[in-house]
C-alpha cells in the first residue's frame, strides 16, 4: 500500500501509482492501467517543457538587472525564482542543476536586497527570518506528496486526500503534515479516522492505522501548550 514511485517521476504519474491497486481509493480509481500511466507521463513531460521554458525566461530578467533596478522589481523576480523551485520539484527527470541554480540566484538576489538595508538591523532580521523559511519551504518541496499537493494544479482531487495521506510511508508522513496547521490537521485526523472505520472496520489495513496514529500525534503535539512548532 506505500507507494514505490520510479526515480525521477512527475507528480500526474506518481499519483496514479499511488492510487494503482490501493485498497484506500475507490476501486474506480485504483484500476490504473498502462495507458494512464503513459499518458501521465506524457503531460508530465509537457509540464516540464513549459517550466524550461519559462525558466530560462526568468533566468534571462535575473541575470539582466542592472544595479538601479527599482526593489519590486528584485523581489518579484525572486518571488518567481521561489515559485519556480516549488514547480522544479513536480516534474520528471533530474532536476538538482536547475535547484542548484535557483537556488544561487535566489543568494545573489538577497546580496543585493541585504546590500541595500544598510544598518537596519530589523530589516536584517526579517531577511534572516525569510531565509530560514525559505529554506524549509524548499526542504518540504522535496517531498512527493507536498509537491503534488501544493502544485498549481494538482494531481490530488479534494476527496483524495485522506486516502493520499493515509498511504504515504511512515518517513515522510510526519514532514508532510507539517504542510497543515493545527485546525488543519484536527480536521484531517477525524476525517482520516472515520474513514478508515468505514473502509476498514476489521482493520486489516494495519499499515494505514498505523499512519493515523502517527497523524494524531503530530496534530495532538501541534496543540497549545506542547514544546513542537509548526512547519
Amino acid at each position: 500500500m506505500s507507494p514505490a514511485f520510479p526515480e525521477h517521476t512527475g507528480i500526474r504519474e506518481q499519483h496514479l501509482l499511488r492510487m494503482k491497486d490501493n485498497p484506500l481509493f475507490d476501486s474506480d480509481r485504483r484500476e490504473v492501467s498502462n495507458e494512464d500511466l503513459a499518458r501521465a507521463r506524457l503531460e508530465d513531460g509537457l509540464e516540464m517543457d513549459r517550466f524550461m521554458a519559462d525558466f530560462q525566461g526568468l533566468v534571462q530578467r535575473a541575470v539582466s538587472l542592472a544595479p538601479n533596478t527599482p526593489s519590486e522589481v528584485i523581489l518579484e523576480i525572486k518571488e518567481q525564482l521561489d515559485l519556480s523551485y516549488q514547480r522544479c520539484c513536480t516534474l520528471p527527470v533530474e532536476q538538482d542543476k536547475i535547484k542548484d541554480a535557483i537556488r544561487t540566484l535566489i543568494t545573489t538576489i538577497m546580496r543585493a536586497v541585504e546590500a541595500g538595508i544598510g544598518n537596519d538591523a530589523y530589516a536584517r532580521q526579517q531577511l534572516l527570518d525569510e531565509e530560514i523559511a525559505r529554506k524549509l519551504h524548499f526542504e518540504m518541496q522535496e517531498l512527493p506528496l507536498v509537491a503534488a499537493l501544493t502544485a498549481q494544479d494538482s494531481p490530488v482531487a479534494e476527496d483524495e486526500l485522506i486516502p493520499s495521506l493515509l498511504s504515504e510511508p511512515l518517513e515522510t508522513l510526519a514532514g508532510t503534515l507539517q504542510l497543515f496547521d493545527e485546525s488543519q490537521l484536527a480536521s484531517i485526523y477525524s476525517d482520516a479516522e472515520q474513514f478508515l472505520q468505514q473502509r476498514d472496520p476489521q482493520q486489516q489495513l494495519a499499515a494505514a492505522w498505523q499512519r493515523l496514529h502517527l497523524i494524531r500525534e503530530v496534530w495532538q503535539d501541534m496543540q497549545p501548550g506542547t514544546s513542537v512548532s509548526q512547519g
